[in-house]
């Protein structure tokens, strides 16, 4: 049952050569087989045939070695000793037989729900879904994928016992102790390697791919002119030092002009402040430069100041910032640092105490300098945070009432990551009867929570009456930043216990290890969904600022009239 597979007798020698190729064992395979199948079942996004067969392989490989150990145990402690086994030969050959042929063939068959599956999903999230006999490819990159991971965990394991055998040669050591001795040597050298040289590698290989890109600057994107702007030749902060995010964002947006056309009365020109990575030797240098560009451009004098902790790359949503200029009509400032050139899901692996610790002292910088202002002439202090800018803005609050003890009358986060200290404390404590999906804290109080696929459903979770600081949280059923954990390895989240959210399939289940590898692959492509899907906020953005920092007097109307004008670059790009 549990040793390694073998070849029949008399039989034909091509037969017996393929036949020892597969050295697998049986049982390792039948749960190998179980792992890949369970892979194909849905998860928050639809998946193509490559990632799936990704999934399937890692997930087939883990089944693999779960297979081994078990039978492995099983022939130990069970088996051994027991008259009825081992069986006739037979018998045992006919078990091995049905093994190997009824596995890829339940996998082959199990292929042809999955790819409806993935069609319920895609129709879910309003796109295409993949053709079934295409989906038959992902089985193939699956067994490439287990079998390298197979050969690779074997290979360790043969280099454990050869160390093993030359101990025990050398030093006439026990063989159980030499093997002991022979694994911890080759763990330990395994986890030098990965993290002195894969991991390293893998940072500094990403450093020399995206540091230049930090350098360059976007197609159209040319330095401003207007002194309310970073980078401008009245600012402190070089255009050159801004970072190719930094530099996207001080160029774009309305001036007065469009903001005086799109709203129909006189507009100010709106204030971005920024400070890149070589804006300053270092953090605390950033932040007294940020404070400087901040009184050069009298950002403290405008009606409404918002504080944009970044995402990995420095980068600030242009949606987000255009539409705060034009609910105001540009009476406004932006402030917003980089602390790192890398991609968002790279920092977040590399080290998030770097974003949050940008983000806190972002927050309090700007918060300490306002709240020496003149009570009667500070302007309204918002926070917007997305992705890992959101998790990095909160870090700046030990607990809810401390946002309101800061400063803020608003604060926008938007997708925060699962690790987001004051996210994951909110919904652990959410009010009873209410899900981890959409929750509700406090009956609504102060925070509130929006699966924001559609905008008219911001609009009704702020129509109840909404005193004092509001903070409001928009987070996609389907957004995998927000749901993916490690502790999805092993145990069953509430958000999958739950009847699913808005644009979460019903068939999403939870299996141990498999459901982790799922929601990991969903992280690579969430923010390529459409609109109210996904990673993707960009249609709901609008209605949760106007939800938070409504401005006087403001009417559905007047959200729809910029909901079009922010509309116009992209119908004119077209």
């Amino acid at each position: 049952m549990g040793t390694t597979a073998t070849a029949p007798s008399g039989r034909h020698p091509l037969l017996v050569w393929a036949w020892s190729l597969l050295r697998l064992k049986f049982v390792g395979v039948a749960f190998g087989a179980l792992f890949f199948c369970l892979s194909l079942t849905p998860s928050l996004l639809p998946r193509d045939w490559l990632f799936q067969g990704l999934i399937g392989g890692i997930n087939a490989a883990f089944g693999y070695g779960l297979g081994v150990g078990v039978g492995a145990a099983l022939d130990r402690f069970v088996l051994r000793g027991a008259r009825w086994w081992p069986p006739p030969r037979r018998v045992l050959f006919a078990l091995k037989a049905a093994v190997v042929l009824v596995s890829p063939a339940v996998c082959v068959l199990m292929l042809i729900p999955a790819a409806g599956w993935q069609r319920q999903v895609s129709e879910l999230l309003g796109i295409e879904g993949p053709g079934t006999l295409g989906y038959l490819r992902t089985l193939a990159v699956a067994v490439g994928v287990a079998a390298a991971l197979v050969a690779t965990v074997r290979t360790l394991i043969d280099a454990s016992r050869l160390l093993a055998r030359l101990l025990v040669r050398r030093w006439h050591l026990h063989s159980e102790v030499a093997l002991f001795i022979g694994t911890s040597i080759v763990v330990v050298v395994l986890v030098s390697l990965i993290n002195g040289v894969l991991i390293r590698g893998f940072f500094a290989g990403a450093s020399v791919v995206f540091q230049p890109q930090n350098s360059d600057t976007q197609p159209g994107v040319v330095q401003p002119q207007q002194p309310e702007r970073s980078g401008s030749p009245a600012s402190l902060a070089p255009w050159d030092s801004l970072g190719s995010q930094g530099r996207s964002f001080v160029a774009g947006g309305a001036h007065a002009a469009e903001l005086t056309r799109i709203n129909g009365r006189p507009a100010r020109e709106p204030i971005r402040v920024y400070a890149g990575l070589h804006s300053a030797g270092d953090d605390s240098a950033r932040m007294e430069l940020l404070v400087d560009e901040l009184e050069r451009t009298h950002a403290f004098d405008r009606r409404v100041l918002v504080v944009v902790p970044t995402t990995g790359t420095g980068w600030i949503n242009p949606v987000a910032a255009d539409a705060v200029e034009m609910l105001y009509n540009g009476d406004t400032a932006i402030v917003g640092v980089q602390y790192s050139y890398l991609p968002s899901w790279i920092s977040f692996l590399a080290d998030q105490r770097k974003s949050t610790d940008s983000g806190r002292m972002l927050v309090h910088t700007i918060a300490e300098r306002w709240r020496g202002l003149p009570v009667d002439h500070r302007p309204q202090l918002v926070l917007y945070g997305e992705s890992l800018g959101a998790m990095a803005g909160q870090a700046a609050f030990d607990w809810l009432p401390d946002i309101a003890e800061t400063g803020f009358d608003a604060v926008l986060w938007v997708g925060p990551p699962q690790a987001s200290s004051l996210w994951r404390a909110l919904v652990a404590r959410r009010d009873p009867g209410t899900t981890a999906a959409l929750p509700r804290y406090d009956n609504g109080r102060t925070v509130r929570f929006d699966q924001g696929t559609v905008p008219a459903e911001v609009a009704r979770t702020a129509a109840p009456p909404w005193i004092g600081t509001r903070v409001l949280f928009l987070q996609h059923a389907s957004d995998p930043v927000v749901w993916w954990s490690p502790d999805l390895l092993f145990a069953r989240p509430d958000w999958l216990t739950e009847p699913p959210g808005e644009d979460r399939t019903a068939s999403m289940r939870w299996y141990p290890v498999v459901t982790f590898w799922q929601v990991s692959a969903d992280l690579a492509h969430g923010e390529s969904m459409p609109t109210g899907h996904g990673h993707n906020y960009a249609d709901t953005i609008l209605d949760a600022l106007v939800a938070v920092v409504p401005p006087d007097g403001w009417t559905p109307g007047d959200t729809e009239r910029i909901r079009a004008a922010l509309h116009e670059p992209a119908e004119q790009a077209r």
